[in-house]
């Protein structure tokens, strides 16, 4: 595609909404790795992107009292924001020491892999949107 058929790069944003439930992680991470495919982003940027959705996803799932949520990918100028929309818990995400433990390890990783993440009380109760940012230059621009 030329540049001038291309779309603007701040036009890019691509939500859905999926039941709070375990299966609904896969989902997630399906519905976005095609999202990305579409856009024309390159392999390693789907796989970096799938497993912080999947993290994301399932913080939502697993740590709040959400019936569901909202997921949604925006790609900017010099980002690509991936946000998820919960329905709120008693608290908000923090990294904890798991120790030895397999679980409890997602916002390290989300951590390790994004330039920025973070979380935001969206004024309905405990909801919130818990986000994360890859610059384009810590993999491929899509």
């Amino acid at each position: 595609m030329n540049q001038r058929s291309r779309p603007h790069i701040e036009d890019r944003r691509f939500a859905f909404e999926l039941p709070a439930r375990t299966d609904s992680v896969a989902r997630a991470r399906l519905l976005a790795e095609e999202r990305l495919i579409l856009w024309g982003c390159d392999t390693e940027i789907r796989e970096t992107v799938a497993l912080v959705v999947s993290e994301l996803v399932t913080n939502a799932v697993v740590h709040t009292a959400s019936a569901r949520f909202v997921c949604e990918l925006r790609e900017g100028e010099e980002r690509l924001r991936i946000s998820v929309r919960d329905e709120g818990g008693p608290a908000g995400p923090r990294i904890r020491d798991c120790g030895e433990e397999e679980r409890g390890r997602g916002l390290i990783l989300v951590d390790a892999l994004c330039s920025a993440w973070g979380a935001d009380r969206t004024g309905h109760g405990t909801a919130q949107i818990v986000w994360a940012e890859l610059a384009h230059g810590m993999g491929e621009p899509c």
